[in-house]
């Protein structure tokens, strides 16, 4: 089970380039998920003609569930400019792999909750740092792609496109600027200004 948290609503419009879709997972993230808040911004998203379609299902880390809904829902997703992801960070890294020739971005930050996780049936990760930054990244995760967990770029120690540390690892820095590139966003990379990690939001969270 995972927390998820809303993003402020300044940043969420902020993401959103022409149109958008979006994508609700009502899976774990229910705990700590400000179910309302979602709801009317999205409603009042859509009377504004902001977006193309809204689909909600349970845990779109599912795959093959994953895949038949993205189909049904083709059309309106092909019309939209950005595809807008209300769930954890596993679950933007899901769509983010079907949809990757859209931008892809995150509604939500994913802090940690201490105990037993579940499992996913995908092999992607996410570590729960508070502070997503799929959207910065083309939506693969720089802190479970890469194993130095880097956030300004790779350190430069790959060979032929593996990873120093493990050699059976694909850098996942360059797995980034791949997407980035194939979406047209490879830009980002020079505008974004520098990341620094705010290793406090997952004692801010267990706090509470």
């Amino acid at each position: 089970m995972l927390i998820t948290q809303l993003k402020d609503r300044e940043i969420i419009e902020s993401l959103i380039c022409g149109k958008a879709f979006v994508i609700n997972c009502h899976g774990c993230k229910e705990v700590f998920f400000d179910e309302k808040g979602a709801n009317e911004l999205q409603k009042e998203l859509m009377e504004a003609g902001k977006l193309t379609g809204i689909l909600t299902t349970d845990y779109i880390c599912n795959p093959e569930n994953m895949k038949l809904r993205l189909e049904r829902y083709a059309k309106q997703i092909e019309e939209a400019d950005t595809v807008l992801v209300f769930s954890c960070g596993v679950g933007v890294q899901t769509v983010s792999e079907y949809l990757a020739d859209k931008r892809v971005c995150a509604a939500c930050d994913t802090f940690a909750l201490p105990g037993y996780q579940g499992v996913t049936p995908l092999e992607y990760d996410c570590d729960q740092c508070g502070e997503c930054y799929l959207n910065l990244t083309g939506g693969i995760c720089p802190i479970t792609a890469c194993s130095k967990s880097l956030v300004n770029g790779q350190c430069g120690g790959a060979k032929d496109g593996k990873c120093e540390v493990n050699h059976d690892m694909e850098c996942g820095w360059e797995r980034i600027q791949r997407r980035l590139a194939q979406v047209g966003r490879l830009d980002v990379l020079k505008k974004c200004p520098v990341q620094v990690r705010n290793y406090a939001t997952y004692k801010d969270i267990n706090k509470e």
